[in-house]
């Protein structure tokens, strides 16, 4: 009688065999290891790399201009953590991208190319920097959706479409904005003070705080002092939290609304802080302390910011979708 010896087949670390079917190796394996995997893969790592230099090649001036732009600027310098903010996002959905079936999507071009003529526009036609930023979110954009498809992009969206927060908004923008907030700051400011039952006169966008031997020292509520800067960087986060806090829309309204006030109360307390230290020592009402104390203040917004996500998620608790985020 002849013996037949099974051969069996090679077994993965995870216990299945390498021609077990991709949805089936996904529904063992730890989100993000297969997707780890893919990025492992030499053709594939080779690809993103030579995409990634041919962006630098192309928007190179662009990048150039907004390190200028954000080197040393207090309103711009979280320019810098957007792209990270953005591959976190990404790899919070890595677990949703292994299930989609990525493919080329030739339509995907339509918008590549649009993003490249547009930057290029935006140089030789009418130079602007924000326009070239937009058309480099849109060349990404496009670039994603061509090679791996509309489904993935379901989940690449959000992550691309954060890049737009790294762009410096043109000044004629940022002046129109920062007028009423210089205003608002003001009166803010000189309403804590006045709680506080500090000895002080508003002019305009001058508070004159009067020391107890009856000296004014002026505290100008100018440019620095309008809280763009914190508008800008707590809208981003706001964004950020909104995206990657949870999956449930009206939440994420609320969070990246909420961001909005949350700014101007912290400015307000910056101009009341100044105020009160300027009666001990003049100079604190000028030089580096605005920044000193603005950046002291974010600490406790940011904390104050998360317990409004965390009032949201406990009020409303989220489902078995959102609850991964």
């Amino acid at each position: 009688m002849s013996t037949v010896s099974a051969v069996k087949s090679p077994q993965s670390p995870t216990g299945m065999s390498p021609n077990a079917s991709g949805a089936a190796r996904a529904a063992i394996a730890p989100p993000g290891t297969l997707l780890l995997e893919k990025l492992a893969d030499r053709r594939v790592l080779g690809t993103i790399l030579v995409l990634l230099a041919g962006i630098v090649a192309l928007f190179w001036r662009w990048f150039l201009a907004q390190h200028e732009h954000s080197w040393g600027n207090g309103d711009w310098s979280h320019a810098y953590f957007v792209p990270l903010i953005a591959v976190y996002l990404l790899w919070q959905n890595r677990a949703a991208l292994e299930r989609e079936r990525m493919s080329v999507f030739w339509p995907g071009a339509m918008p590549l190319v649009m993003g490249v003529w547009c930057y290029v526009y935006f140089i030789v036609g009418v130079p602007n920097h924000f326009g070239q930023g937009l058309s480099l979110v849109l060349t990404v954009f496009g670039l994603t959706l061509l090679f791996l498809g509309p489904r993935a992009m379901e989940h690449l969206f959000t992550a691309i479409g954060f890049l737009v927060f790294g762009i410096t908004v043109p000044e004629i923008i940022m002046n129109y904005l920062t007028y009423p907030l210089q205003d608002l700051a003001a009166r803010a400011g000189y309403f804590i003070l006045r709680l506080m039952d500090v000895n002080c006169d508003l002019s305009g966008n001058m508070i004159n705080v009067i020391t107890s031997s009856g000296a004014g020292v002026p505290l100008d509520v100018g440019t620095q002092c309008s809280g763009m800067r914190t508008v800008i960087a707590f809208v981003a986060l706001g964004t950020a939290v909104a995206l990657a806090g949870t999956r449930t829309w009206w939440k994420r309204v609320v969070l990246v609304v909420t961001a909005l006030p949350i700014a101007i109360v912290l400015n307000a307390l910056r101009i009341a802080t100044l105020g009160v230290l300027s009666l001990y020592n003049p100079n604190f009402s000028q030089g580096q302390m605005h920044m000193f104390i603005g950046t002291l203040l974010l600490v406790p917004g940011f904390l104050a910011y998360m317990g409004v996500l965390w009032s949201l998620n406990t009020a409303v608790p989220e489902d078995a979708r959102g609850s991964a985020a």
